[in-house]
């Protein structure tokens, strides 16, 4: 008997950004980015204010530009990895209902993290991981290109038009915006400029997603 959670719905499909919008881990990084601009001598409030615009090797290229960028990376991974095994995670409310609720072919996390970590992380906050992760590693470009969106929908066999985009940093939605794609905003005071809607958690667009989705709210709870 086929599980009618494998069968995508009505042609949409959901791709979900991943910190800041799944997962709360907005003190795992500043930690970790601390802890590595300690290893360098560096003022932790300006490396972090740099990081979180920018990708690592740009990073890198601000605050020490006459460091080794490969032995930068390293320690950065180093953390990183020793934050997914010992740092406290949690899901945002509503996150589990929903990744549960969704046909597992019809959604799509991209993330600039790394797919190792993402499943170490949601190991340990219950969340599924779908077949089609986009990570840092499976493309060329990163966020605000519109490059991870574009390759999540061809993994999933759609048309940019027919992709919902959940996000929560500005770069994110530029990217989704790029591509073509509806973009929503989640768990901001504000709106990111650009968003089609704007919902202040993840929890209280938990029912409009479904119903992009073609599904019913009470798909989320049982």
């Amino acid at each position: 008997m086929i599980d009618e959670r494998e069968v995508p719905g009505p042609g949409k499909f959901v791709l979900f950004d991943v910190d800041g919008t799944l997962i709360d881990a907005v003190d795992n990084q500043r930690r970790v980015w601390e802890t590595w601009a300690g290893r360098y001598g560096l003022d932790a409030e300006e490396v972090y204010r740099v990081a979180l615009r920018t990708r690592p090797l740009e990073t890198f290229a601000q605050v020490v530009p006459d460091r080794d960028p490969r032995q930068c990376l390293a320690v950065l991974h180093e953390l990183e990895d020793d934050d997914v095994r010992s740092g406290v995670y949690t899901a945002f409310d509503g996150a589990v209902e929903l990744l549960n609720a969704l046909p597992r072919q019809a959604w799509a996390l991209v993330t600039s993290n790394y797919e190792h970590r993402v499943r170490g992380r949601f190991a340990r906050t219950g969340l599924p991981v779908p077949p089609v992760v986009v990570d840092a590693a499976a493309v060329h470009e990163g966020k605000p290109s519109p490059v991870p969106y574009l390759r999540a929908a061809e993994l999933l066999g759609t048309r940019p038009e027919d992709c919902l985009v959940v996000e929560d940093a500005p770069s994110g939605v530029e990217a989704g915006l790029r591509a073509g794609m509806t973009v929503w905003g989640v768990n901001a005071a504000c709106a990111v400029p650009g968003v089609h809607r704007h919902f202040p958690s993840l929890r209280a667009a938990v029912p409009e997603v479904l119903a992009f989705a073609g599904l019913k709210a009470t798909d989320a709870q049982g």
